[in-house]
């Protein structure tokens, strides 16, 4: 405990850090305060139990993200998920038209045109979405104003459309003047607005005595949802350190290079994309229930704990997992800007041959990567049959649990570096976090 003060102390001991924390603190409780301001013209009555219909499925996922903004029908309804669509867009555009990969070989003016047309992409998707939420998901008994139906849509999307564009600049200022990565940070201040609510709704449970659980239930509970946070970072920061050995030259007096470092390859160099995409999918089969002959396989495929859903979740997972790190992860590239840097794996020639090693290196730890993320996709599924709610069964492990693991590490990390600069002592007496020097 006396370590943990003296690291809080220290903290705000540098002016510079304290200020960003602060600053990051303000914008984050603007957000909070915009995701419970509702559109004009609805009738607070009519929505107060929020829109139904948002706790499932890609709809709960929205809302998951939006922090509960998107079931309350607020001005950030929308949240920054038209703005992560567009950068994935982007991203898989760099991968594939040479005039999107020649622009992310440009470095800083490169970033800022890519940056310009991930923005313009943004409004564009806002411009289906907002007027497809307006009409699809807020009742008409909730419109309280007595506009015509053309005129209250125009106006609520043109508020959803400026409302994630304000969105997107907290996170950018966040980014450049907070600590952290901005648009990462506001989905895990989402998600975790969840976690105080479902944790009330679980200890009334355990303690309601109707025979549900007890003390000693809860205290399991949460020692397994302890283990799984656990096994999520591991799996968050577990490497393949591949050595990579640099020629040695020298120039005059002095000699340069001649040193060994590692090339660290992530298990799960996919993040939470499978996840993400697996679930999107996943909501197709339910279509199947409009007709006779196949509204069995809807039936097996409307609850998120039903086996064969789990079985097919599991696989798409893997599959996603390994084609999105193909997509992100180029040995190619990663082998030619190794030779020009004069470096060299061990006993591997360069070029082709080092980019066929690391291919193999990668596929090899792909595979219990994706398992381990296959199984921490399908924990809240477990959760929920053993007996825990809904709401506290979601962060055993999916979506929520894999994003705020990988935002607070990456957090810490900045708040690390500030403190290693300022010769302190880093936030942890032993141990590294992933991304500190010397690794």
């Amino acid at each position: 405990m006396a370590k943990f003060v003296e690291t809080i102390t220290n903290i705000f001991k540098i002016e510079e850090l304290k200020k960003r924390i602060i600053y990051t603190l303000l914008l984050v409780l603007v957000y909070r305060l915009g995701c419970y301001i509702l559109l004009p013209g609805l009738d607070p009555e009519a929505l107060k139990g929020g829109i139904s219909g948002t706790q499932e499925g890609l709809v709960g996922l929205l809302n998951m993200f939006s922090g509960g903004a998107f079931g309350n029908a607020s001005i950030f309804a929308l949240g920054v998920m038209p703005y992560i669509s567009a950068s994935i867009v982007v991203q898989l555009l760099g991968m594939f038209v040479p005039s999107f990969r020649k622009m992310q070989m440009e470095g800083e003016s490169g970033r800022r045109k890519m940056n310009q047309i991930t923005r313009y992409l943004t409004i564009a998707i806002l411009a289906i979405q907002g007027p497809a939420y307006v009409t699809g998901m807020i009742p008409r008994n909730a419109i309280a104003v007595g506009w015509s139906s053309f005129v209250f849509n125009l106006v609520s999307t043109v508020i959803l459309m400026a409302g994630t564009m304000f969105v997107m600049w907290l996170g950018e200022r966040i980014t450049d003047r907070g600590i952290g990565n901005g648009i990462s940070l506001i989905i895990m201040i989402g998600i975790v607005a969840r976690l105080p609510y479902a944790l009330v709704a679980e200890f009334g449970q355990k303690f309601s005595g109707n025979g549900v659980g007890g003390p000693l239930i809860l205290v399991v509970e949460l020692v397994i949802w302890f283990l799984v946070i656990i096994a999520a970072i591991a799996i968050v920061q577990a490497v393949r350190k591949v050595p990579v050995q640099y020629a040695k030259r020298v120039i005059g007096n002095k000699q340069y290079g001649g040193v060994r470092q590692y090339l660290p390859l992530k298990i799960n160099a996919a993040g939470v994309m499978p996840i993400i995409f697996a679930q999107a999918l996943m909501m197709f089969p339910m279509l199947l229930g409009r007709w006779d002959a196949t509204r069995g396989i809807a039936a097996a495929f409307s609850s998120y704990t039903n086996f064969w859903y789990n079985l097919v979740f599991a696989f798409l997972v893997i599959v996603f997992t390994y084609f999105y790190t193909a997509v992100t992860v180029n040995p190619t590239m990663m082998a030619e800007d190794m030779k020009k840097n004069g470096g060299f794996i061990p006993g591997v020639k360069p070029g082709k041959q080092t980019a066929n090693y690391i291919d193999t290196i990668m596929s090899r730890i792909t595979l219990p990567g994706s398992i381990a993320l296959a199984f921490i996709a399908i924990m809240p599924a477990f959760a929920n049959i053993f007996g825990i709610n809904n709401q506290f069964a979601s962060f055993f492990g999916g979506t929520s649990l894999l994003i705020t693991v990988g935002v607070v590490l990456d957090t810490l990390q900045q708040i690390e570096s500030y403190l290693l600069m300022r010769h302190y002592d880093g936030l942890m007496k032993t141990g590294r976090l992933t991304g500190r020097s010397g690794m």
